[in-house]
């Protein structure tokens, strides 16, 4: 990695402010900070808001995408367990173009 490489990348919610409880803010930034050390990535910032989070890594685009898509599958399975609840984050639509058809 060049010390000069750096990506930011942002979780954020499709509906409601959960990350506005503060106790959940601060599973999800730890969440962050295990998986950063164990992908051996630096963490450079991270930013929460109620809806949000984001991560600036010291790493290439490709790997702060499979961060995100770290953090957000593990912070999803550990918040549905906890509160019972569908999902942390949202389930997008997904568009009909998009989804797999039977041949």
């Amino acid at each position: 990695m060049s010390r000069s490489e750096r990506s930011a990348v942002t979780l954020r919610t499709l509906a409601g402010t959960p990350l506005a409880d503060p106790d959940l803010e601060r599973m999800v930034v730890a969440t962050a900070h295990a998986i950063a050390e164990r992908q051996g990535v630096r963490i450079l910032g991270i930013d929460t808001g109620p809806d949000h989070v984001t991560a600036e890594i010291g790493a290439g685009r490709v790997a702060a995408i499979g961060f995100a898509a770290e953090l957000r599958r593990v912070t999803e399975a550990w918040y549905r367990g906890k509160h019972g609840a569908q999902t942390l984050w949202g389930i997008p639509p997904v568009d009909d173009a998009d989804a797999w058809k039977d041949g």
